[in-house]
Parts: structure tokens; C-alpha cells; sequence
């Protein structure tokens, strides 16, 4: 989804739009930004956890209304044309689509509805015996691996050839940790691929789309987040 159907990070458009609803949040910086010295060894998943404090004290209900909002309110609003039209392509001829994103499944799912997905797979936000959100929620990152095993789970073994690749699959991506998905696909498209993965798909016959990006430069990139994730 990110990089791929918009643009954007969305997990720092969610962060400003819970922080706009719920000024007194930004205190969440106070328990996220001193773990940043330390993303190396918390890697990905621990990081997102550690970002995610931003939720802590909310109800899986509230969670679930504000991603409402979000995909409506923004979402939506970010998406490429010219994805929305390769998208509706695949809806035409009747394909299965799914939308599987490292991003919360909450907005995830709301969006994948909205844009009509025959299905949603993000990264869920678990509460066991909690009724409220932790400060750091307990998650599995839907990251790299986790996708495949996540498609595995979803789609029958009817869908899947004996080496385990997708029958007349196609996967778009603009990110090399989605490589291991990328390998049960017959078909693959890269957008804004880095120079790692341009040169993978090059290599193997990919196709390459060049997307026009909404920000000036990597410094106006960073002034973006940055206000993101202060709730300006």
C-alpha cells in the first residue's frame, strides 16, 4: 500500500490524525523518541511498537473508528490515478486482489473496503485480556516473510501450484522486503523501485512504473514526517 497505492508513509498521516483528535497524545514522543538511538537492535517490529504507544489507553472500538475516519478523511484522497486504474483493470477481469501492507490493519481493512479489495491483510493490533491498548501493543509485523505465510493462510490450497507459486499471480511493490511475496507471483510491476530493486527487475524482466512523488526533496520529505508525528 505505501509507496505502492500512495505516495506516502500512512502510518505518520495516522499518528497526525489520532494526534488532532487527541491533542494531549504527544506525549506518546516522550516514549518514542528516546528508543530511537536503539532502532538497530528493536528492529522493525520493535520499532513499530514502540511508534504505536500513540494508541496507548484507546479501546479496539475507538482504534477502529478513528482508521474509519482516516481512510475516508485522507486515504483515499492519496491514491495514484494511475494505480486506481491498473486496480480497477484487475476488478474488471474479475481477479482476486488483495491489499497486504506492514501498515495497522484497522485503516488497512477500511481502505482496502473503500477502494473494493476482495481482500485486506495489515498488521494486527492484538489486546488479550486488556480492554485498553498498552503502551507498546503487542503485534506480528506483516513484514517480508509474514506476508507470504499471511496469503498462505488466506487463499486455498486450490489457488497454489506444487512449488508453492500462485496460479496467474501478479504483485506490485515498490519495496525489496516484499521480495519473498514477489516470488509466488508470475508477474510483477515495481514502482519508484530503488536502485536495488531496479536492478532486480531489470534483471528478471519486471515491469518498472516511475510515479510522480508529492514532496520536493528527502528534506522536505523529513519536514513532513516530522510534523506528522508532532500533530502539525
Amino acid at each position: 500500500m505505501d509507496g505502492t497505492l500512495i505516495p506516502w508513509d500512512s502510518q505518520k498521516f495516522f499518528c497526525r490524525h489520532v494526534l488532532r483528535r487527541y491533542p494531549t497524545r504527544r506525549a506518546f514522543l516522550f516514549t518514542f523518541i528516546p528508543l530511537l538511538p536503539f532502532a538497530g537492535i528493536l528492529g522493525s517490529e520493535g520499532l513499530k511498537r514502540a511508534f504505536l504507544s500513540f494508541i496507548c489507553g484507546l479501546t479496539k472500538n475507538e482504534v477502529n473508528i478513528l482508521a474509519e475516519e482516516f481512510a475516508h478523511e485522507w486515504l483515499v484522497h492519496q491514491v495514484w490515478p494511475e494505480m486506481l486504474e491498473i486496480l480497477k483493470a484487475h476488478q474488471e477481469r474479475g481477479d482476486i486482489t488483495i491489499l497486504i501492507s506492514a501498515s495497522p490493519a484497522p485503516y488497512v481493512t477500511a481502505f482496502a473496503k473503500m477502494l473494493g479489495f476482495t481482500h485486506a491483510i495489515g498488521t494486527n493490533l492484538t489486546l488479550s485480556n486488556e480492554k485498553k491498548f498498552p503502551l507498546y501493543p503487542d503485534l506480528i509485523n506483516n513484514k517480508g516473510d509474514n506476508k507470504v505465510k499471511r496469503i498462505k493462510e488466506l487463499l486455498g490450497a486450490e489457488h497454489f501450484r506444487p512449488d508453492g507459486t500462485l496460479h496467474k499471480a501478479h504483485g506490485y511493490t515498490d519495496s525489496c522486503a516484499d521480495l519473498p511475496m514477489l516470488a509466488l507471483c508470475d508477474n510483477n510491476t515495481c514502482i519508484n523501485p530503488g536502485n536495488r530493486l531496479t536492478l532486480l527487475a531489470e534483471q528478471k524482466g519486471w515491469q518498472i512504473i516511475r510515479l510522480p512523488r508529492p514532496w520536493k526533496s528527502k528534506v522536505h520529505r523529513a519536514w513532513i514526517r516530522l510534523k506528522c508525528i508532532t500533530g502539525m
